[in-house]
């Protein structure tokens, strides 16, 4: 059987996981709609957006524990509905919401699911123990949330899964753990490894993801390379002008501000390169205090996207 899935998955074109027109109402503006994306082989793709946003009913439908009302769900080539226990088998996968036995120990629930997926070998699962700075040998019921969700996280990267699903991942965890996790996403990434992390955090999304797709009220409403982030045309600057004047006379031109405090004599602007020259020479007229660049990030990018979704949807 495991012979006929390779071949499957070997006609995929390096598309490990595909979401195609995705639809699930569940009536009051919840669920997904007629969604789309694909994470490539060895790709780390982040799934962005607010609790409630959709994230996690489209992660169901990849493991298969929902049915689409319209599209589809694909890893590996495999239909994630009519075939989840193929696809399950080829994936490690962490749940946003984790339900543990309360009549075991960490390290017994550990063993058990390396038990249902053939492990021989548990010294993966101990030196992520070790890694995570987890002792597991306590009972659930009795473990913190970080605690839980580094057993979590052990059991999802313990099997070395080409595949990896990963629901709100360092929910629980501290700062350190944090970070430890993003070094590791980044190792797994070096193995070639395909991993899918919906998450509601920039920093960490920031620091691992090739791409992101932005999720808001069920519909996808922006797709962009990391790059593209960290290497955009559009420059931002915070001018500082010597007078209230002088900074309201500069708003009023035709440039793209973004954001103003009369009161303290500033305005920010967006530049491109096309711009600098007429932008500089304005600048040139007034007496400027200081000008620095604020820095692009993921998280402006998100709130920009969702500000003019915003006014699009009171445009209609």
């Amino acid at each position: 059987m495991r012979e006929k899935t390779d071949k499957i998955a070997g006609t995929f074109d390096e598309e490990i996981i595909r979401v195609k027109n995705l639809t699930k109402d569940y009536g009051q503006n919840r669920g997904v709609f007629d969604i789309s994306f694909n994470v490539k082989k060895g790709e780390i793709f982040g799934f962005l957006g607010p609790n409630g946003a959709g994230k996690t009913t489209t992660i169901r439908h990849l493991l298969g524990f929902s049915r689409p009302q319209s599209g589809a769900t694909e890893i590996l080539g495999l239909d994630c509905w009519k075939h989840p226990e193929k696809v399950q088998e080829r994936l490690g996968y962490l749940a946003g919401e984790i339900a543990f036995p309360d009549n075991m120990t960490g390290w017994q629930f550990i063993k058990q699911i390396a038990e249902r997926r053939g492990m021989s070998d548990l010294k993966p699962a101990q030196d992520l123990c070790e890694y995570f700075q987890l002792k597991p040998h306590g009972e659930l019921k009795r473990m913190s949330k970080g605690m839980k969700q580094k057993t979590a996280l052990v059991i999802a990267f313990m099997h070395d899964a080409d595949t990896i699903i990963l629901d709100e991942p360092t929910s629980g965890l501290d700062p350190l753990m944090q970070d430890r996790f993003c070094q590791l996403v980044a190792r797994e990434k070096t193995k070639g490894k395909t991993i899918l992390m919906s998450s509601h955090m920039f920093d960490e999304v920031e620091k691992t993801c090739d791409r992101v797709a932005i999720i808001k009220q069920g519909k996808i409403i922006a797709q962009i390379g990391m790059n593209e982030i960290k290497h955009n045309k559009d420059k931002e600057y915070e001018i500082r002008f010597k007078t209230k004047e002088q900074a309201e006379s500069f708003a009023k031109l035709k440039f793209r501000i973004t954001g103003e405090k009369f009161e303290k004599n500033r305005v920010n602007v967006l530049i491109n390169n096309a711009e600098w020259d007429v932008v500089i020479a304005e600048i040139h007229k007034r007496n400027v205090e200081y000008m620095s660049e604020i820095k692009f990030t993921l998280e402006k990018y998100f709130m920009n996207y969702y500000k003019e979704d915003d006014k699009n949807e009171a445009a209609v």
